[in-house]
């Protein structure tokens, strides 16, 4: 498949399933679920430029290099893994996890300063979003200006009562990072 086509397609997606599912009108469920024909349906109405079926759309779910989307069980439901804007109010019913004692934040440069005085705030999406590996977090500190990783004491977080779930795709959740467990990392430290 046409990667620029894909790319097209999956951030359309996530407009749809993550922050404004009235673009094409349609409701998501208190889980983020949709109906996948109903998806479907909806989407082809808006796109006229190209169309979308069940073999599509599975195929952006599987080959989506960030794992941003999920059918359930039996793939008559499709849903946005995490990201949902704040104004959602979905429950995705995740479980309470254990985190690794060290996750990773990447930011850009000029966020950095407010980060380490303020911590790591949602603003206007459901959870912060950590990285188990650094090579994630690099690949989301790219998308900034100048790149930048943070490393989180994850595991003294929870020890002191702070809740993170873990999403389909592997991304630990999050409500706040406090500035205490957070320390920039310096790349030099994993050699």
């Amino acid at each position: 498949m046409d990667t620029k086509k894909m790319r097209t397609m999956s951030k359309f997606l996530s407009l749809v399933l993550r922050h404004k599912p009235e673009t094409i009108d349609i409701q998501l469920d208190k889980q983020g679920w949709i109906a996948v024909e109903t998806l479907l349906e909806k989407v082809n109405q808006q796109n006229q430029d190209w169309q979308l079926d069940f073999a599509l759309l599975e195929y952006i779910v599987v080959n989506n290099d960030k794992k941003r989307f999920a059918f359930n069980a039996d793939k008559t439901k499709i849903r946005a893994s995490q990201g949902h804007s704040l104004g959602l109010d979905l429950d995705l019913e995740y479980e309470p996890q254990m985190p690794p004692a060290i996750l990773y934040h990447g930011t850009g440069e000029s966020n950095v300063a407010s980060i380490l005085a303020k911590g790591i705030e949602k603003r206007e999406r459901q959870y912060v979003h950590l990285s188990r590996d650094i090579d994630t977090a690099v690949v989301v500190a790219h998308r900034r200006q100048k790149p930048t990783l943070l490393q989180i004491e994850a595991g003294k977080m929870h020890s002191e009562g702070y809740i993170f779930y873990l999403s389909e795709n592997k991304v630990w959740l999050t409500l706040y990072v406090p500035p205490q467990y957070i320390a920039l990392y310096s790349v030099d430290e994993s050699v």
